[in-house]
């Protein structure tokens, strides 16, 4: 089976000779997966056991459906089909085809459940390791105990768990997304997890909720309403959800808050003096200092991960929007775009100097990457006839999720960092607009 060294993970024997096997070292070497020669890793996950009986049943296939589709969503897995191995885990998984098998066992004990997990490698043999976090770590495998409630959980855990093993760094499968939901006339905020499951209402305020933005450490989100008949700021504790209050009450305009890294503070657009200017605050909502000063409409900051910088939208130049680039230390503004008719809502990945953005062309929203820091040209990564706007990169900030019009309708799509992999996340009634990831 020929593989290469950017298609799977392998675990390298650094072989000295004369020396025993003892002294021999075990490097770990990880999937490249921004390389344009990956191919998708084949896995087949049969059905889990029941311990219990020794066999698959409907609940097992659905834990083994459930984890596939987990995988999947990371765009570098392709799931077997169970027909192919006729859904036993005692297949010849040579002959399949699959790079990974996991092989998954159940008990219950009440309302307790616990998982007996573990992939391995079919070209050598070899259970794959992995650490001891959020599980108890067996000599071959984890263990995951929890309540039966929890099985999601435990299963989503797993599988960052698994992508963090091809790949280095841990998976999106726990994470969590958060959109603005419109039934009837109100728009209210609504969070849920990366395959559209336990959907969660957050605001209930039957009015007009815009720009939800997580603060760091993803236990709270804000938000801007107009439920009170001005565009007030709130934040919302999600682990408490009835306990809310205002950030910032100032007439006027009160949106789109973007969090420091740290927490510590946030920059929001605030209108009390007339113009739309960006704001600095902390966390308590108290004004630290006014950022940008009567030159155009300022909205949508977004930080650079070290807290250095900051991209905004601002039409100073003219009538229509643009990007704008801020280092907060000397308050030293330049331009950044310059083609398209329109760029607006950037976007700041967390892992790297590049941000996502939306920008009118040729009539159309599409979705662009560039790096603020340098003169590259942005590069387009969606080409469809319908309007894509308010990208968001994902925690680990390999995919951008944004929201698409369809017909009447906004419906949230994701894709890939280079475009790849493009799909609809959610089937859910309605409308669905500003989008936000979190871990």
């Amino acid at each position: 089976m020929k593989t290469t060294r950017s298609q799977i993970t392998l675990f390298t024997l650094l072989c000295l000779l004369l020396l025993p096997l003892q002294a021999l070292a075990v490097d770990r070497v990880y999937l490249d997966i921004t390389s344009n020669q990956m191919r998708k890793i084949n896995i087949a996950i049969p059905s889990f056991v029941d311990k219990a009986t020794g066999a698959p049943n409907k609940t097992g296939r659905e834990m083994a459906s459930l984890l596939g589709k987990a995988l999947e969503f990371h765009g570098i897995i392709q799931i077997l089909a169970p027909a192919t191995y006729n859904d036993s885990q005692q297949a010849d998984w040579k002959m399949t085809g699959a790079d990974y098998v996991i092989l998954g066992q159940y008990s219950r004990s009440g309302s307790q459940e616990t998982l007996d997990i573990r992939m391995r490698d079919v070209a050598s043999g070899q259970y794959v390791p992995f650490s001891s976090k959020n599980s108890t770590k067996t000599s071959s495998g984890k263990r995951f105990t929890g309540k039966i409630s929890q099985q999601q959980k435990m299963l989503f855990n797993f599988c960052d768990n698994a992508i963090e093993a091809l790949t280095g760094t841990p998976g999106i499968a726990s994470s969590r997304i958060v959109f603005v939901g419109q039934k009837n006339n109100a728009k209210e905020v609504y969070l849920t997890n990366i395959l559209g499951k336990e959907l969660r209402q957050v605001t209930r305020h039957k009015n007009i909720t815009v720009s939800p933005r997580f603060v760091p450490d993803s236990t709270k989100l804000t938000y801007s309403s107009y439920h009170s008949g001005n565009q007030n700021l709130y934040i919302t504790d999600l682990l408490q959800s009835k306990t809310t209050r205002a950030l910032s009450r100032r007439k006027g305009m009160n949106l789109a808050p973007a969090w420091s890294p740290d927490g510590s503070r946030f920059i929001v657009t605030l209108s009390k003096k007339g113009n739309p200017d960006l704001y600095l605050l902390n966390s308590t909502g108290k004004i630290i200092r006014q950022l940008t000063s009567g030159k155009g409409i300022n909205v949508s900051p977004t930080w650079s991960p070290d807290g250095k910088y900051i991209v905004f939208t601002s039409d100073r130049a003219g009538n229509t929007p643009q990007l704008y680039f801020m280092e907060l230390a000397t308050g030293d503004v330049k331009r950044l775009t310059f083609e398209g008719v329109q760029n607006a809502e950037a976007n700041w990945s967390p892992t790297e100097n590049l941000i996502v953005f939306s920008s009118l062309r040729n009539g159309v929203y599409q979705i662009f990457t560039m790096n603020p820091l340098s003169s590259d040209t942005p590069k387009q990564l969606t080409r469809s006839f319908n309007y894509s706007e308010s990208p968001c990169w994902s925690p680990d900030g390999r995919q951008i999720i944004f929201s698409r019009r369809n017909g009447k309708k906004n419906q949230i799509y994701a894709i890939m960092k280079d475009g790849s992999f493009p799909r609809r996340l959610f089937n859910l009634p309605g409308s669905q607009t500003y989008p936000r990831w979190a871990k």
